[in-house]
């Protein structure tokens, strides 16, 4: 399989608390990487590829459910070169993910893991957002293929669809984003402040 570097630089938001905002900008802090297990894209650090909208409401939505770790809800912009992108918008990484999937289960099983499911909230709105499956597949998956291909993903690209239908009877949903997940952070070529 043949794996580009892709020469694209993209604009992205980071929803997070103001403090993190300014400590960032200011060079006193850096954004670490997310080791959720429902973290779709696997361990990296989030953002919305030219989503500050979308980066601001996830802010908001996790203010409201969690005010100890977002208080005052806010968005950095960065700057993003995808580098080597596994991106899950192409089918050739597509494709690869699910060549690979009968190896991952193989894997697990041979470790006596449970495969995790991909779940939605507790309180059953919102679909299957917490993606404990696409999470550890994701994960297993990009370290193989770098050992395998000889090269290492800076970067994970992929489309999630979320939310209500945005209209009665439509497939496209309110929610919708292309969500960037930074493994290198040196893909991170600088930050600034969106406008209001």
């Amino acid at each position: 399989m043949a794996w580009f570097d892709y020469q694209r630089t993209i604009i992205a938001y980071h929803g997070c608390d103001r403090r993190t905002v300014e400590a960032v900008l200011l060079g006193q802090a850096r954004l670490t990487p997310s080791q959720n297990d429902y973290d779709w894209l696997g361990s990296s650090i989030y953002f919305w590829e030219y989503g500050p909208d979308r980066a601001l409401d996830w802010a908001k939505e996790i203010s409201e459910r969690r005010p100890n770790r977002i208080r005052q809800p806010a968005v950095l912009g960065a700057i993003i070169h995808l580098s080597t992108c596994f991106d899950l918008l192409d089918v050739r990484f597509t494709n690869y993910l699910g060549q690979l999937y009968p190896k991952f289960l193989a894997a697990m099983q041979a470790r006596g893991l449970t495969v995790p499911e991909n779940e939605g909230l507790p309180d059953g709105g919102r679909g299957l957002v917490l993606r404990k499956r696409d999470c550890a597949v994701t994960n297993w998956a990009i370290p193989f293929a770098e050992a395998e291909q000889g090269v290492r993903f800076q970067t994970v690209r992929g489309v999630f669809q979320e939310g209500k239908p945005a209209f009665k009877g439509s497939a496209i949903k309110a929610k919708s984003h292309i969500q960037i997940a930074v493994r290198d952070s040196a893909s991170i070529l600088g930050y600034f402040r969106p406008r209001s």
